[in-house]
């Protein structure tokens, strides 16, 4: 685990607000996944973004990986500490005592850091403000999809029928820890009574929590954003662009599908890792859909170079999303994206201006977007000049720092006046 320390600022006070113009001392909170996506993706670029504008940054994470070095009984013990883990209490404790935070920000919990976590902080007197990149409150698959399809059955009956249906994982008894978890902290109130505020990325997610029952006036709205500026590029690109994980949510069986409705000088580019990988690759291989090659995973630098050379990016998704990485950094370089109709991504996206969206799952739809935008070179162009725009009105790191700032103080202030 990194309990890695910035103390180039000034302790905060506990309760106190900071100047309007001062810094702000925040503990950053991450559990990452054994692959590092998004969420650890932000989670860095969060920290960054903070220490570059002056603000002292504390952090404590830890890994899922350490869970391969467990012996038989820490294995054993590993469901009841995804529901109260002593030994991130333990250590969290030790770390605000050291650095006296003016401020917590958790991005994941999940599984070795646990909920449980917000009792130190209540008792050592640090707001806590908690990030929501995926539907994990909601849903203990986090996705709010299963089986090809939404699903809501979870918000809308019980956290059994996760369980019934081994929604994580495929698993009953790992989707069982889950819902217990949720529900154990759900009936202490943990998520109602001992987090300040939370962020969600967009209204759609927003919605969702309060329909799930959280604090609506604790619930702020703050996107992601493209940390550093990509520029815009020159010229209408020459091929189409998926970037993302290679699961059966992503929607790229409904890609390879419009693409076998296309012709050969359509070029569509996948870039990208994941386990449907060479399912993908058989696929395109024995029905002959042509004009379709792999890229597998780039390095972002590249990756970004590819966006640059690309007509436009398409984002299938099947599931709400929370707010694609590749969709902010496609509308920083002046690429328009078409994309499902679908959650977020429907705040992401001005049809007719910033980009497209069709009804999710439908190839058919997909495929006449696809050949509008290749055949409409300048109109493409004008889409990604918009998309840029918006990029620079909303997503850029300024904007971004701004929001988060006046987050901590509105959980600062709260703690203060609430005293929970």
């Amino acid at each position: 685990m990194d309990t890695g320390v910035d103390t180039t600022q000034p302790r905060g006070l506990r309760y106190a607000l900071p100047r309007e113009d001062g810094p702000v001392k925040i503990l950053m909170v991450h559990n990452f996944y054994r692959q590092h996506g998004g969420e650890s993706a932000v989670f860095e670029a969060e920290r960054r973004l903070l220490q570059g504008a002056g603000h002292s940054v504390v952090t404590y994470t830890r890994e899922s990986r350490e869970i391969d070095d467990y012996g038989l009984w820490k294995r054993f013990t590993l469901a009841p500490r995804t529901i109260w883990a002593r030994d991130s209490q333990r250590e969290l404790r030790a770390l605000i005592s050291r650095e006296t935070p003016d401020v917590a920000h958790f991005t994941n919990t999940f599984p070795l850091i646990s909920p449980s976590v917000y009792y130190t902080c209540r008792d050592t007197a640090v707001p806590v403000v908690q990030s929501i990149h995926n539907y994990r409150l909601l849903c203990p698959a986090a996705t709010l999809w299963r089986d090809g399809a939404i699903c809501e059955e979870c918000m809308d009956h019980s956290l059994l029928r996760s369980v019934r249906h081994a929604c994580y994982r495929k698993s009953r008894p790992t989707t069982a820890v889950l819902a217990t978890m949720l529900a154990f902290h759900r009936w202490r109130n943990t998520f109602s009574n001992l987090v300040d505020r939370y962020v969600a990325l967009t209204e759609f997610a927003r919605d969702k929590l309060v329909s799930g029952g959280f604090p609506a006036d604790r619930i702020v709205v703050k996107p992601n954003f493209v940390e550093s500026d990509p520029g815009s590029r020159d010229g209408p690109g020459s091929f189409a662009l998926f970037a993302g994980r290679l699961t059966p949510e992503k929607g790229v069986g409904t890609l390879l599908d419009a693409w076998k409705r296309l012709g050969p000088d359509h070029a569509l580019r996948v870039a990208g890792d994941g386990p449907l990988r060479e399912t993908l690759e058989r696929r395109v291989k024995s029905e002959a859909i042509s004009n379709v090659s792999f890229l597998g995973a780039l390095p972002q630098p590249e990756l970004m170079r590819t966006l640059h050379d690309a007509r436009v990016l398409v984002f299938p998704s099947q599931w709400y999303e929370g707010m694609p990485m590749s969709i902010l950094e496609a509308s920083a370089s002046g690429v328009p994206t078409i994309a499902s109709n679908l959650g977020g991504m429907r705040e992401m996206i001005d049809p007719g201006k910033t980009g497209l969206l069709f009804p999710p799952t439908d190839s058919t739809e997909l495929a006449r977007e696809i050949e509008w935008i290749f055949s409409h070179p300048q109109e493409a162009i004008e889409l990604g000049r918009a998309a840029r725009s918006q990029y620079q009105a909303r997503y850029t790191a300024a904007a971004n720092r701004e929001l988060l700032i006046d987050i901590y103080r509105q959980a600062i202030g709260h703690r203060r006046t609430d005293g929970s």
